[in-house]
């Protein structure tokens, strides 16, 4: 299957770049931007899910979200990523289990994990692009959906780092909840940033029992 124009973005020197730019402690960075730390977004979204449960990131980058989850206790995590300098590091930590791979064609079959979730990366897939993404979410999901996106009432392009069509904020979750009804809304929070305006949104999603 042909790559698309952000697939190949990503893959190339800017995804390593931006793989290098997000070193560091990821709860003292939440800290600064949004005054909560993930750890405490975690506690508060996932307070009742099984640590044992089998949980994918799509678009892990370097599995700095899921070092966080790791430590919380969750012991079955598992993530994939497009760009092989991020999962070279990412694999430094034997815990997970890391695929190469687009959230375009997630690799896995139908219902295979309890929960699949993003963290900023629907907002670099293009709108033409998004509701693939989102079916391919649902589709490998048994029970959640979790998000942490930027956020806009309608879809808004954003000039990223001097590049045009890289980057959109949107209401993720009306997305989702258009293209398939029956998922129900667990939880949701808006978390402004502290130094602007900007406003991003975590969401929780329930699919309903088979």
């Amino acid at each position: 299957m042909k790559r698309t124009e952000q697939e190949e973005f990503w893959k190339g020197d800017f995804g390593d770049d931006y793989t290098s730019r997000n070193a560091g402690d990821w709860d003292a960075l939440y800290k600064r931007q949004w005054g909560v730390t993930r750890t405490e977004l975690n506690e508060e979204f996932l307070s009742n899910l099984n640590k044992a449960a089998l949980i994918l990131e799509v678009g892990c980058n370097r599995a700095n979200q899921l070092q966080i989850l790791w430590k919380q206790g969750f012991s079955n995590l598992w993530g994939v990523e497009i760009n092989k300098k991020s999962l070279e590091i990412a694999r430094e930590n034997k815990s997970f289990n890391l695929i190469e791979g687009s959230a375009l064609d997630i690799p896995f079959k139908n219902r295979y994990f309890d929960l699949v979730f993003t963290s900023g990366v629907l907002i670099h897939i293009a709108p033409e692009n998004l509701p693939k993404v989102i079916d391919e979410m649902y589709r490998v999901s048994k029970r959640y959906i979790w998000c942490f996106e930027y956020f806009s009432e309608e879809c808004k392009e954003i000039e990223y780092r001097g590049h045009r069509n890289r980057l959109w904020k949107n209401n993720f979750l009306e997305l989702f909840q258009e293209r398939h009804p029956d998922l129900k809304l667990a939880k949701q929070r808006k978390i402004k940033y502290l130094e602007n305006d900007n406003v991003d949104m975590m969401f929780l999603l329930e699919k309903p029992e088979q």
